[in-house]
């Protein structure tokens, strides 16, 4: 049986829709069937279907952090066989522009096989992707750390080494602390021996962050949050405008501010001049490539992660889990059992 979670127009007015069909989605060339053990249910998926993604297409097939187990290939396909354990990649890329050149394949000009905005994603118990729009994982982690690794804990890992290396003697804040990517930030970073503010909207997740690392916890009801006299080499921003402006302040000379979260659709105020006399830097951080990922898997080898789950809601309830992550508040990722009755 196959089933899915569709997104039939932009907004909240209706529930996703869940179809069901005798028939499983089959692989063309270069493709692969995947069985979805779970999928995450992130921010990005709130803002996709509040249509603030002008390119998106509906309907769809919602969701683009999934992970299982490959099925069926398609014709020509070298990189898998049936039985693999994979996750998807935010995309698919071409390995031939110049991005893909040099190695920064999230950045591809020319694949636009996009899980949940230009192609059916993980809200299913069944998807088919290019290859390319896949990557390994260990057979014995569980399928819900899998769903959310890139995602959550690739997202992290691309924005803590976006500068450089982080380790002992840094400092690093992290807004959105309670959150998916923002938990695994903190736990990351304090891991790769940096100390770790991390800055939440409600006091009550303070205990929550804390336990992930952070060795001070800042609330920020508004957005705006002061950190006197300390001050960061590294800001991750995972709010986006409201805590913008406070997250530049927090910065010690010559530190970087990588852009994560984009919760508010709003501008944020930038002082040119703080840039310059200070010294700063400032980037976004777009999907992990295979290579964060392997490096991440690595670290988790070396030191297992743990991985916070808020909630786990069967496909069928996908809608209750989106309207779950919109609400916001939660600690940790919320994640569907694709295969739950």
């Amino acid at each position: 049986m196959f089933v899915r979670a569709r997104l039939l127009q932009h907004g909240w007015d209706a529930d996703l829709h869940i179809e069901r069909s005798a028939a499983l989605p089959q692989p063309e060339a270069g493709q692969v069937r995947v069985r979805v053990g779970a999928c995450g249910v992130a921010y990005r998926d709130v803002i996709d279907r509040s249509g603030r993604v002008a390119f998106m297409r509906v309907p769809i097939t919602m969701g683009h952090e999934a992970a299982g187990v490959v099925e069926a290939l398609g014709e020509g396909v070298t990189q898998w066989q049936v039985g693999d354990t994979v996750a998807t990649m935010h995309r698919d890329f071409c390995g031939a522009c110049r991005f893909c050149d040099a190695g920064e394949t999230s950045l591809c000009q020319d694949a636009f096989h996009v899980f949940g905005l230009l192609a059916d994603g993980g809200f299913a118990s069944h998807l088919v992707a290019p290859e390319n729009a896949l990557y390994r994982v260990p057979q014995a982690m569980p399928v819900a750390h899998a769903a959310v690794l890139l995602s959550a804990w690739g997202t992290a890992w691309r924005g803590l080494h976006k500068f450089g290396p982080i380790g002992p003697g840094h400092r690093v804040v992290v807004t959105g602390a309670n959150g998916g990517v923002g938990s695994a930030a903190v736990q990351l970073a304090t891991r790769l021996g940096a100390e770790v503010v991390g800055v939440v909207r409600d006091e009550k997740h303070a205990d929550f962050v804390s336990s992930q690392g952070a060795f001070r916890v800042a609330t920020c009801s508004d957005g705006r949050y002061e950190l006197g006299a300390w001050q960061a080499d590294l800001a991750l921003d995972c709010v986006g405008a409201a805590t913008f402006a406070s997250s530049m302040r927090a910065l010690r000379l010559g530190g970087g501010l990588v852009a994560i979260g984009n919760i508010q659709d709003a501008k944020v105020p930038l002082s040119i001049g703080r840039v310059i006399v200070g010294g700063l830097k400032i980037a976004g951080s777009t999907g992990a490539t295979r290579s964060d990922m392997a490096s991440l898997l690595d670290h988790h080898g070396q030191r297992p992660l743990n991985f916070p789950i808020a909630a786990t809601y069967p496909l069928t309830a996908a809608d209750q889990a989106m309207r779950k992550v919109r609400a916001g508040g939660n600690e940790g990722r919320v994640v569907l059992d694709c295969h739950a009755a």
